[in-house]
């Protein structure tokens, strides 16, 4: 018997959970950001499926291969454990953004989106997506979710955001939001 579907949470990874260190290959390097254990450690608490979707170009560049990002993973799972909370799954775009052909899996495209949808059960229409920059969040767009888009300094003031895409200070206060708009207080 299938499964029901669900809303998830999708979240960025770099410059949304963890500090953003410009092609992160070491995990030494990795360090969370102040508030993200604590925002997913409450989804996880409501049941909500926390899911990280990521652009690494850095192994399509060659800066680094998939085994270092694997490590860099690790570390980050293993920093969500140490604080209480957990990541239900990872998926990652490895290509470079000029790659020939185009993929399907890097943000903003839908691939990785749809598949961790097919994997987890997933409903995308009344699923949250959050990250630091519009391509992190636009997916939600045509799919039907909700999106929040964390100020940063890689936010433009001049972008367009369509309706379904909210603005806040830290992944802390998107949380915050999705849990009282699925009615968890």
């Amino acid at each position: 018997m299938p499964q029901p579907l669900r809303p998830a949470v999708f979240l960025d990874r770099d410059g949304t959970l963890i500090e953003d260190r410009n092609y992160l290959s070491r995990p030494d390097d990795v360090a969370l950001l102040p508030g993200a254990a604590d925002a997913v450690g409450w989804l996880n608490r409501a049941g909500v499926p926390v899911i990280v979707v990521t652009n690494q170009s850095g192994i399509g560049r060659g800066y680094f291969g998939e085994r270092e990002y694997e490590a860099v993973a690790d570390r980050i799972d293993a920093l969500f454990r140490e604080a209480g909370a957990r990541l239900d799954a990872c998926y990652f775009c490895p290509h470079a953004p000029d790659s020939s052909p185009a993929c399907n899996c890097r943000k903003p495209r839908p691939g990785l989106f749809l598949r961790a949808a097919r994997e987890h059960s997933i409903e995308l229409g009344n699923s949250y997506f959050i990250g630091d920059r519009l391509r992190d969040v636009l997916p939600g767009v045509p799919l039907g979710g909700s999106g929040f888009l964390i100020g940063s300094a890689a936010v433009a003031e001049n972008l367009e955001i369509p309706a379904s895409i909210t603005r806040v200070d830290s992944v802390r206060e998107a949380a915050e939001r999705v849990l009282a708009a699925l009615g968890f207080d």
